[in-house]
């Protein structure tokens, strides 16, 4: 037996269908590396030709590293032509595109572009991402918050953990808010998220991470709770035991202030994401909330803020308060406007 055969084929068909909006005869590139699973392209490309569009899949060598760091594996040149060629474009890889030489110049001279990055998407993550999620409802429950968040002075974080954190949204940094629609031109992500920078001279407290780490070798799911004490949008020092070390020693092994500076924050509102050790997936549980550290891409700062590597962390259960008002209490949302469309996702 197939593992989720079924679920695949709804995943799909509500990608192509819902999410994209695919036309009769647009073009769709299709993207994935030797370490995607196959099974989601192959279907998704069914989906798309059973709609009448023109499906295209792009298999390529995995690279080392994600970004500008793995173009020496792809054809940088016959990537570039497909990408400024398509109307839509998924993209499966294990080693995202996103970020590359390729994706910039599309993204600059394909104006009708269509793009949604599903990096490392895998059939049981697919399944609870998309074809378990009412996204009608989604997209009005994250645009709600959104809304709420981004008129606020002043936002208040703290975690049974013991995390505790304030700070100020700058008027100038936007807000990412990913419903999972990739029916208008522009770069899209997994859904389920809320992204921004707050104004980092403003961040100041304790952040716990108690759910897992991004990029650092050993760590994933972390066994016990890292401590981060930030002053001014910069850590001060951390706390914890074995993987609070290890965490701390790949960021000062780099040599460079900004990895020891926050980059963002995200809420995470994704009904069904779980705690797996996959980056995607993790900064999208419910309820839970994400910084960054370390290079800040364009898209949270105009301009955004070099450093030679990120990192995100995980924690869990988080309460909210903008400007006084709680919106979540231990990752259950209590506000008034937003809980009954939260009970209506089923949280």
């Amino acid at each position: 037996m197939l593992f989720q055969e079924f679920e695949i084929g709804r995943s799909c068909d509500i990608l192509v269908r819902e999410l994209f909006r695919l036309q009769p005869d647009e073009s769709f590139l299709i993207t994935a590396d030797t370490e995607s699973d196959m099974r989601l392209v192959n279907a998704t490309a069914r989906a798309a030709l059973a709609v009448g569009a023109r499906p295209l899949v792009a298999w390529t060598a995995t690279p080392p590293a994600s970004g500008k760091a793995g173009e020496g594996t792809w054809p940088v040149g016959a990537l570039t032509a497909l990408l400024k060629a398509v109307d839509a474009w998924v993209e499966f890889n294990r080693m995202g595109i996103f970020y590359s030489t390729p994706y910039d110049i599309a993204l600059r001279e394909n104006v009708k572009l269509r793009h949604l990055c599903l990096i490392g998407m895998h059939t049981a993550f697919m399944t609870r991402a998309i074809a378990r999620t009412d996204f009608p409802t989604l997209r009005e429950f994250l645009l709600k918050v959104t809304e709420l968040t981004c008129s606020a002075r002043r936002v208040r974080i703290t975690t049974p953990a013991g995390g505790d954190v304030e700070f100020s949204n700058h008027p100038d940094h936007p807000f990412n808010t990913e419903t999972g629609y990739a029916d208008t031109p522009g770069s899209y992500m997994i859904p389920g998220q809320i992204g921004w920078a707050p104004d980092f001279e403003t961040i100041n407290g304790t952040i716990v991470f108690d759910g897992s780490i991004s990029k650092v070798p050993g760590i994933g799911v972390l066994q016990e709770p890292i401590r981060l004490n930030i002053e001014k949008g910069a850590i001060l020092s951390m706390e914890g035991g074995r993987e609070a070390r290890a965490y701390e020693t790949w960021l000062k092994a780099w040599n460079h202030p900004q990895m020891l500076k926050l980059a963002h924050v995200c809420y995470g509102f994704l009904p069904n994401a779980i705690l797996t050790g996959v980056i995607a997936e993790d900064e999208r549980v419910w309820g839970s909330t994400q910084w960054g550290i370390g290079n800040v891409g364009p898209t949270a700062v105009p301009g955004g803020i070099d450093a030679p590597s990120h990192t995100d962390g995980i924690s869990l259960n988080s309460s909210v308060w903008i400007d006084n008002v709680q919106i979540t209490d231990k990752g259950v949302v209590v506000h008034e406007t937003l809980r009954p469309l939260a009970k209506r996702l089923g949280m």
